[in-house]
C-alpha cells in the first residue's frame, strides 16, 4: 500500500476514491483535476487500486502538482476479467476495499490529515469510514440526477404497482409520478430495477440509505439541464445537493494540439485527418458491458450497408470486425474519445448513452443516436431523447 507524504504548505487535504470502473474513475478524476487547478492551496489525493494506478499514471503527467495518487492493493478481480463474474466483482468492491482504504487514510500524518473525503456514491462504506473519524464526506454520484431520482423514489414504483413488474406485459405503461422527472415508460427505467438477479439493486438501495449520512451530494451535471429534478431532490434530501458541472477536460483538450505519442491514437488521428469534414460516424457502445456477437454482426452489417465512413471502438473481436467492415471504416480497441469527438471529420456519434459519453457529445454538438444496454443507460437515453433530441434504439 502506497502512503504519501503531505507537505505542510497546504491548507486542506481532500481524499477522493472512485468506484473501480472507467465510467466512475474518469469523472471523479476530472473533477479532482479541476478542483486542484482552481485551489492550489488544497492537496488532493486520488486513491485507486494498484492496477488502476497503472492504467491512469501514464495519462496523469499533466495533472496539477497538488494532485497526487495513493494506492491500495489489488483486493478485487482484475479489470481485464471482471465481466466473467460481474456480481463477484461488485461483491469484492463492497467487502474488500474498505479495510485497505482505512489503513491508507490513517497513514496520513500531521501536519495535515484529511479534511474531506469525496467518495463515489457506490462506495457508500466510505461514508462510514469518514464519519468514524469525524471527516466530512461528499458523495459523488457519477450518473445523471434523473437516474438517481428514479432509484431514490423506488418506493413510488412499488406504490403504483410498477415494482416488481413483468415488463413484457407492462413495459409501455407510463411513469409520471417521480418528482421532477418527465413521464417515461417502465421500459426506459434503469435495467438494474428489473434484473432477474436483484443483488445490484439491493446495493443501490444501500447507496440511497447512506446518502443522508454524508455531508454533501454532488452530481457531475449542469443545473440548467436537469433543474426540475435537482429542485425536487433538494426539497426531499436533508443534505446540500450541488451540480458541479460536466466534469470533462474540455478546456485542457482545446488548448492542446491533436499530436500524440501513442501509436494507436496516432493511427486514429491520422486516419481522421484524411476524411472529409463531418463525414465520420463514431461508434462506441461502452467500456464495461459486452455487446453480444449477434448484435455486433448486426451493427457491422448496418454500417457496411449504410456506405458511411465510421470509426468503431470495440473491446472484443476487432480482427473479425475489421474483415467484415472492409475499407469504409476503422475498427480499434481504444481511443481518446474526447479527442475524437473534437475532430472536424467526426459528424455523428452512436453512443451507449453512458453519462460521460452524453456530456462529451454535448460539448461538441454532434449528430447523435443512442442504444441503451445496461444499468442507468436506459434512463440516460430517454432523457437525452427529450432534452437533446437523441435518436434512440
Amino acid at each position: 500500500m502506497d502512503a504519501v507524504t503531505v507537505k505542510p504548505t497546504y491548507s486542506c487535504h481532500v481524499v477522493a476514491i472512485p468506484y473501480p470502473g472507467r465510467g466512475h474513475v474518469n469523472p471523479l478524476m476530472n473533477f479532482c483535476n479541476i478542483l486542484a487547478s482552481k485551489k492550489p492551496d488544497t492537496l488532493i489525493t486520488f486513491v485507486v487500486t494498484e492496477e488502476w494506478l497503472g492504467f491512469i499514471s501514464s495519462s496523469s503527467n499533466s495533472s496539477p502538482s497538488n494532485l497526487q495518487f495513493g494506492s491500495i492493493p489489488n483486493v478485487i478481480p482484475s479489470e481485464l476479467v471482471r465481466n466473467a463474474d460481474p456480481i463477484g466483482f461488485i461483491e469484492a468492491v463492497f467487502t474488500k476495499m474498505e479495510t485497505p482504504f482505512e489503513e491508507l487514510l490513517d497513514s496520513f500524518h500531521q501536519p495535515l490529515r484529511p479534511t474531506l473525503i469525496v467518495t463515489d456514491a457506490f462506495l457508500f462504506w466510505a461514508i462510514g469510514v469518514g464519519n468514524r473519524r469525524n471527516i466530512p464526506v461528499a458523495s459523488f454520484f457519477p450518473m445523471s440526477s434523473t437516474v438517481f431520482s428514479v432509484f431514490y423514489h423506488l418506493d413510488l414504483l412499488a406504490q403504483h404497482g410498477h415494482f416488481p413488474v413483468d415488463l413484457s406485459e407492462k413495459g409501455n405503461e407510463i411513469v409520471d409520478y417521480i418528482p421532477g422527472v418527465s413521464p417515461l415508460r417502465l421500459l426506459d427505467l434503469p435495467s438494474f430495477i428489473f434484473a432477474s438477479n436483484q443483488y445490484t439493486l439491493h446495493r443501490i438501495l444501500d447507496l440511497i440509505s447512506w446518502i443522508p449520512k454524508a455531508r454533501y451530494l454532488l452530481f457531475p451535471s449542469i443545473y440548467e439541464l436537469e433543474s426540475q429534478v435537482i429542485k425536487a431532490l433538494k426539497y426531499k434530501i436533508s443534505i446540500p445537493v450541488y451540480t458541479i458541472g460536466p466534469a470533462i477536460p474540455d478546456l485542457k483538450l482545446r488548448d492542446n494540439s491533436f499530436s500524440s505519442s501513442n501509436n494507436n491514437e496516432l493511427n486514429i488521428l491520422q486516419w481522421l485527418d484524411c476524411q472529409p469534414e463531418s463525414s465520420v460516424l463514431y461508434v462506441s457502445l461502452g467500456s464495461h458491458v459486452a455487446v453480444s456477437s449477434a448484435q455486433m454482426d448486426e451493427i457491422a452489417a448496418g454500417l457496411c450497408d449504410s456506405g458511411v465512413r465510421f470509426l468503431w471502438v470495440a473491446r472484443d473481436k476487432t480482427s473479425r470486425l475489421r474483415q467484415v467492415c472492409g475499407d469504409m471504416g476503422l475498427v480499434e480497441t481504444w481511443c481518446d474519445q474526447l479527442k475524437v469527438l473534437c475532430h472536424s471529420s467526426v459528424g455523428g456519434f452512436w453512443t451507449h448513452c453512458g453519462w460521460n459519453s452524453v456530456k462529451e457529445d454535448r460539448l461538441e454538438n454532434e449528430e447523435r443516436g443512442g442504444s441503451q444496454n445496461f444499468g442507468g443507460k436506459r434512463g440516460n437515453c430517454r432523457a437525452c431523447a427529450e432534452i437533446y433530441g437523441f435518436r434512440k434504439s
